[in-house]
């Protein structure tokens, strides 16, 4: 009984937020028009600025809802860059578990229906070093944000390390989004901030620990 509460409840959230933001709401050029317009909301209203950023990505992260990238441009454009990366690690890492919780105890069989083949691949990870290969797909923006956080929800990892790697490994992509809001009015698309050099950065990033966990094996035998 109160499994289908908590679920009702999500499903409600989740259908009012996704039709209360029309198709291209959280688009880059949206952003940039209403840039200026933002700016002088918060200069008025500082504290309610940053309580209803936080709980939009927050919700937006725990609902699957795609955004977190523009939301992160946001935060750098509006927080700059401390204050903004703190608010959104937090916000994201908090979404993130409740998005895995949602997958783990109510969305079970809808996520192992939608996502069958990308959880075969995820397993095959997790069955090497789940921790290291959680890290990894954190630190590579390989696969989608919210895909991670359902199917990570399939695997018996526990919370608490989830959304401590979770963090960890966020942190330099949402570094780098919060430093490119802060030039918001010049960027032209989401890919000019994932260019190929910043991914083969981030490749090479997440494949430090793998490394490193090779050379002390080999050091052992």
């Amino acid at each position: 009984m109160v499994r289908s509460l908590i679920l009702v409840l999500f499903v409600v959230l989740f259908v009012v937020i996704y039709t209360s933001l029309p198709p291209g709401t959280l688009s880059l050029a949206n952003l940039q028009h209403y840039q200026g317009q933002l700016k002088l909301w918060q200069a008025d209203n500082p504290l309610t600025t940053v309580a209803l950023f936080f709980l939009v990505y927050f919700l937006i992260s725990a609902l699957s809802i795609p955004g977190t990238r523009i939301l992160s441009l946001l935060g750098g454009a509006l927080f700059g860059l401390l204050e903004g990366t703190l608010l959104v690690v937090t916000a994201a890492t908090s979404g993130a578990v409740i998005a895995m919780l949602l997958s783990r105890y109510l969305l079970r069989d809808w996520v192992q229906r939608r996502f069958s083949t990308m959880m075969d691949k995820v397993n095959s990870g997790m069955a090497r070093n789940g921790s290291y290969y959680l890290f990894a797909v954190r630190l590579v923006p390989i696969l989608p944000f919210s895909v991670i956080n359902l199917l990570m929800g399939l695997t018996p990892f526990p919370i608490i390390r989830f959304a401590l790697i979770t963090l960890v490994g966020l942190l330099p992509s949402i570094v780098l989004y919060i430093s490119t809001g802060r030039q918001l009015s010049q960027i032209r698309s989401i890919q000019d901030v994932l260019s190929p050099s910043i991914l083969l950065l981030f490749a090479l990033l997440g494949a430090l620990p793998l490394l490193s966990r090779w050379i002390l094996k080999s050091l052992n035998r």
